[in-house]
C-alpha cells in the first residue's frame, strides 16, 4: 500500500524505512506522534498501524501510551508531560487502523501552546499536523466555531456514528449506468 503523501504519518513512516534500527528491540521506542491545535483543542496522531488494544491513560497534565504495532510489531511506550493542562475526563480518543486520534480538551480556552511538551526540546518522533493546523490568527471564516461542540468536532473527524460521507444507499441513486442507452444501428 503506497503513503499517502498528504497523511500526517507519511513523511515519519519513509523516513523509518530508510533509517537504520539502533536501538534494540527489547527497548520500548516513543511512538511517531502528530499535532495540531485550536483555542479550545489539540489534537493528537500516534502514527501507528495495526495498535489494537493500546493503554491510553490521560490525565491533567500527562497522556501515557503504550502498544504494539507497527509493519514489525514493535513495542512502543511513552509518558508525554504536556505544556497545560487538559480535561482528561472531556478528552477522547479513537483507535483506528492506521493510526490512533486523540482529542484533547484544553483546560483553559485562550492563547495556543508553543509547543506540545513541557520541555521545549526538538523530540525527532514529534511532527506538527499541517492538514489539522491553524493559526491563532486565522479567521473563523471557515465554518469553525469558536464555542463548536467537541461531539461536532469528532463527527467531523468520523468519531461518532454521525459520518458525513454518503452512504452506499446515497451513491446508487446516483448511478450513471441507469441512464437508457440508445440502440446500436
Amino acid at each position: 500500500m503506497a503513503a499517502n503523501p498528504l497523511h500526517p504519518c507519511s513523511t515519519y513512516l519513509r523516513s523509518q524505512d530508510q533509517t537504520p534500527n539502533i536501538m534494540s528491540t527489547a527497548q520500548t521506542l516513543p511512538p511517531p506522534v502528530a499535532w495540531a491545535q485550536r483555542k479550545h483543542l489539540v489534537f493528537l496522531t500516534i502514527c501507528l498501524e495495526d495498535c489494537h488494544s493500546p493503554t491510553i491513560n490521560m490525565e491533567e497534565n500527562k497522556i501515557y501510551f503504550k502498544g504494539t504495532g507497527g509493519t514489525e510489531k514493535k513495542d512502543y511506550e511513552y509518558t508525554y508531560d504536556l505544556y497545560k493542562e487538559i480535561d482528561p475526563e472531556k478528552s477522547r480518543s479513537f483507535v483506528r487502523d492506521r493510526n490512533i486520534e486523540l482529542i484533547l480538551v484544553k483546560k483553559e480556552d485562550g492563547p495556543f501552546w508553543p509547543h506540545l511538551l513541557k520541555q521545549k526540546v526538538k523530540q525527532h518522533w514529534l511532527k506538527v499536523d499541517f492538514s489539522r493546523w491553524k493559526d491563532e490568527d486565522d479567521s473563523d471564516d471557515e465554518g469553525e466555531d469558536q464555542n463548536q461542540d467537541l461531539e461536532e468536532v469528532m463527527r467531523q473527524m468520523g468519531g461518532l456514528g454521525g459520518d458525513s460521507r454518503p452512504s452506499l444507499d446515497d451513491l446508487e441513486d446516483e448511478d450513471s449506468d441507469d441512464e437508457d442507452l440508445p440502440d446500436l444501428e
